[in-house]
């Protein structure tokens, strides 16, 4: 169970800080929930206390695993089918999956992608989702900037 205070990654939503656990009615009983204050884009999510781990919730990385994770993203090798449909399936799948290393290689390979080809919309949309993840919590790791975040990884990729 986590506390007031946690910093703590939900695997769609990314890294946050739960500000506090409330009780909410839903289909006529209660339920506690955290309610987790997401710095990017400023938005509140609510997780049931009782479902995070089949939710996949965690403690977010500590600063050590987080700069692994940027180094590591030269050496990440990418795979990615021609099959739209297959290749999104497959993302998605990564992503959800909560792995940071996973999500970096979604990054990845579809940052090289959109400098190759370029990204159709629901790819375009796939990519800041998962920068969204892996960056948070990042930025929630290592106290830094979104910004400077993002540029080491757009670095690290070239």
């Amino acid at each position: 169970m986590f506390s007031v205070g946690d910093r703590i990654a939900h695997p769609m939503h990314g890294a946050g800080i739960i500000d506090s656990i409330v009780t909410r009615m839903v289909d006529g009983s209660e339920r506690e929930y955290y309610s987790l204050k997401l710095p990017a884009g400023d938005m509140q999510v609510m997780i049931p206390v009782d479902a995070t781990e089949s939710i996949g919730v965690r403690p977010i990385v500590c600063p050590e695993e987080a700069e692994k994770i940027i180094s590591a993203f030269s050496d990440i090798e990418i795979n990615m089918t021609q099959n739209w449909n297959k290749r999104y399936r497959e993302n998605m799948i990564k992503i959800k999956s909560g792995d940071l290393m996973e999500v970096a290689a979604v990054i990845k390979g579809l940052m090289i992608r959109e400098n190759d080809r370029g990204l159709s919309t629901g790819e375009r949309k796939m990519l800041h989702s998962a920068k969204q993840i892996l960056i948070s919590e990042i930025v929630l790791s290592e106290s830094t900037s979104y910004e400077d975040v993002e540029k080491r990884i757009s670095t690290a990729i070239s």
